[in-house]
């Protein structure tokens, strides 16, 4: 059962482009990051390297962490009522770890069922687009950082 989630910022170009996935009509068609929950017995990093490796089969890059602590967190309100059984009984809010990744200059990802289409996009715009305001600012926070 999940009780925590990675999202990961793939970032290319000196981190003028950032990657954004659009999520497939079944999983409400937005724009958002790489993401995924951490697994039993996986530490954030794990997960991490590991949806980065499924969503968009990028490997083998270093991960930059957001800090050592949970970046944000949701309320499993707020996920759809037939995925919130994914979730640990009683569980009322949701960690996130946040990553950033310096993918190479020509990478082009590969996306899995999860996504239909993916776009890079200078940092303001990819603001702009995230359909979470929580997501937003981790990113505003991880491109502030050395």
């Amino acid at each position: 059962m999940r009780s925590a989630e990675v999202a990961i910022f793939v970032t290319r170009r000196g981190r003028r482009e950032v990657l954004l996935v659009h999520r497939s009509p079944s999983l409400g068609s937005y724009w958002h990051t790489i993401a995924g929950g951490v697994e039993d017995g996986e530490a954030p990093e794990q997960t991490a390297v590991r949806e980065l490796r499924e969503e968009t089969t990028l490997d083998g890059v270093e991960l930059s962490p957001l800090g050592t602590t949970v970046e944000y967190a949701y309320p499993v309100s707020e996920e759809p009522a037939d995925r919130r059984d994914r979730y640990a009984p009683g569980l009322v809010a949701v960690n996130v770890h946040c990553f950033i990744v310096d993918a190479p200059d020509e990478w082009e990802p590969t996306l899995d069922w999860e996504h239909d289409g993916y776009r890079w996009c200078a940092p303001d715009e990819a603001l702009v687009a995230l359909r979470w305001p929580a997501t937003a600012d981790a990113l505003r926070r991880l491109l502030a950082s050395p």
